[in-house]
């Protein structure tokens, strides 16, 4: 299973300001605000499907690097708007950042990202790879 990294730290600022008192993001056990990801694969491809919802395409970045699979969904900060007596809020549009391990060789030069309802999927072709073979290797005694 892939090794699952969160990429913000905690933030004692953040933590304290009046906005994130009711639901707080910034550590795991006080519901991290990551969006949720499945990781599974084919027999020729490794895919992963994050929910993203309230999300554009130009809003979310895919790369890769030594094995590491970085996503970042931007959003620009919402002020509230005035005049209204809120009972309840609880829809927010945050900003993420992950990083997850990919478990197997994946082709980086093919890898397609596509947006669709909300959920972004990531197709990353695996790189075949042989199976370990196991080699004999004589040993010579030393002249």
């Amino acid at each position: 299973m892939a090794h699952l990294i969160p990429w913000r730290f905690f933030d004692l600022d953040r933590f304290f300001s009046e906005e994130e008192w009711e639901t707080p993001s910034v550590l795991p056990v006080l519901g991290l605000k990551e969006p949720a990801v499945n990781l599974y694969e084919t027999d020729k491809e490794l895919i992963l499907e994050v929910e993203a919802p309230g999300f554009e395409p130009k809003d979310i970045e895919v790369s890769l690097e030594n094995q590491n699979l970085y996503l970042k969904g931007k959003t620009a900060k919402k002020e509230e708007e005035k005049g209204k007596n809120y009972w309840r809020k609880e829809i927010r549009r945050e900003s993420f950042e992950r990083i997850i391990r990919l478990p197997v060789p994946v082709d980086e030069k093919k890898v397609e990202a596509v947006f669709k309802n909300g959920i972004l999927k990531v197709v990353m072709p695996k790189i075949n790879q042989e199976k370990e073979k196991k080699v004999k290797v004589e040993v010579k005694e030393e002249k």
